[in-house]
């Protein structure tokens, strides 16, 4: 490193002492820079948190939805109960439909036959009545052909007597004929009667039978009907079990939806019983905006991480990081105290900015001549004082102030530029060296 000095009066002390100072103020402002740069780091954390966070959210809204899905799910199974039922009970109002109609078939036939029972009897009657009525007529054919062979009998004691005898006779003959005739046309009709009594009497058989069949196929369609409305019944309270396993994986909140399945969509969404604030939980809303507390018994949410001061989140916030710790004080650490204290982004950019005008408050910049940058600082607000700098552009020279002015204007200070000291006449290495072993 070349040695400085200044050109007059107490030139190479005043020199060295600004050339370390003007060192010290690059090293403040590095520093000042690294920590700015560690700041900017720990935001960058911060807001990798954050995203963890956002993660975190985004799988409470997963779980949420897989819940909505499975609520889903159940209500379609519950609307197909419901239609199974509906179903079921128009199948039993056809049965019972069906079942009446037979019913009713089954009363007429049992009227029928009962009808054709009394036709039969009734027939009967006449049957036995006719042949009767043609009993007495053979009987008066008996005893009116007695009487004729009487009469003639007769007829050979008395002429007279005969012929009015076989009058009479022939008179009693053609009744007996006729109560014959009549007796057999009886006989016919009671034949005939019976026969019809037994064509109604099987008419009767076989509608009696056939009303016993109709009954008995409207008491098979009632048990149909029966089981057909139990089956009904238990379809509906299937669906109504679908029904509510639906509503419970929709919005239940005090619990599981399903014991052992898991919780509700609205559970996961908005917060419920086993969901809130349990470890490998926490429902998406707290997940995203919760700033009181953990989401979860450990981590914070995102919002926390955004814009969060809870001081048991020692990383601190990325709007912490950004702005200052405790409510976002400048001056605050972030996290640590003492000597391990961090601070925000715009703490460490203040600091350097401070660095920066302390280090304007010595170097003026770049001038023409002693008097322009003078003026220019004074201009500023500012006091020329002994050590201050500025690059000299005519002499291209570093000067330093070695004697502060007593007024503005024209400059009545002393600048002395800064400039290796020459060691032309200084011993070489080679002479030291034997000079230092003769010593």
């Amino acid at each position: 490193m070349p040695i400085f000095r200044g050109t007059g009066g107490s030139g190479d002390a005043s020199t060295d002492a600004y050339a370390s100072q003007v060192a010290t103020y690059a090293q403040t402002a590095t520093t000042k820079a690294n920590e700015a740069a560690t700041s900017a780091t720990n935001a960058a954390t911060s807001e990798t948190n954050a995203a963890t966070s956002a993660t975190n959210a985004a799988t409470s809204a997963t779980n949420a939805a897989a819940s909505a899905t499975a609520a889903a799910t159940s209500e379609t199974n519950a609307a197909n109960s419901a239609t199974a039922a509906a179903g079921s009970a128009s199948s039993v109002a056809a049965d019972a439909a069906t079942a009446t109609t037979k019913a009713a078939e089954a009363s007429t036939s049992a009227t029928n036959a009962a009808a054709s029972q009394t036709a039969a009897a009734n027939s009967a009657t006449s049957a036995a009545s006719s042949a009767t009525s043609a009993t007495g007529s053979a009987n008066s054919a008996t005893t009116s052909a007695s009487a004729a062979a009487n009469s003639a009998t007769a007829s050979a004691s008395s002429a007279t007597a005969s012929a009015n005898s076989a009058t009479a006779a022939a008179t009693s003959e053609t009744n007996a004929a006729t109560s014959a005739t009549n007796s057999a046309n009886s006989a016919t009709a009671s034949a005939n009667s019976a026969t019809a009594s037994a064509g109604s009497a099987s008419t009767a058989t076989t509608q009696a039978n056939n009303a016993a069949a109709s009954a008995s196929t409207a008491s098979t369609q009632a048990t149909n009907a029966g089981n057909s409305a139990t089956a009904a019944a238990s379809s509906a309270t299937d669906a109504q079990g679908s029904e509510d396993e639906a509503e419970a994986w929709a919005q239940k909140t005090n619990g599981e939806a399903v014991t052992g399945e898991g919780y509700s969509a609205k559970a996961w969404a908005t917060g419920g019983t086993g969901v809130d604030h349990t470890s490998g939980g926490g429902n998406a809303k707290d997940w995203a905006t919760e700033t009181t507390t953990t989401a979860d018994n450990t981590e914070y949410s995102a919002k926390e991480y955004a814009v969060g001061i809870q001081a048991g989140n020692t990383e601190g916030s990325s709007k912490q990081w950004a702005l200052g710790g405790g409510n976002f004080v400048m001056a605050t650490p972030v996290t640590g105290s003492g000597g391990t204290a961090k601070y925000s982004a715009k703490y460490w950019a203040d600091q350097a900015a401070s660095s920066v005008a302390n280090f304007d408050e010595k170097y003026y910049g770049n001038y023409a001549t002693d008097a322009a940058a003078e003026n220019a600082h004074e201009a500023a607000g500012k006091t020329v004082t002994v050590g201050d700098l500025y690059y000299n552009t005519t002499d291209n020279a570093v000067k330093y102030c070695s004697v502060a002015p007593s007024g503005t204007g024209a400059p009545v200070g002393t600048w002395l530029p800064i400039q290796a000291t020459d060691t032309s006449s200084f011993a070489t290495k080679g002479f030291s060296i034997a000079m230092s072993i003769a010593l």
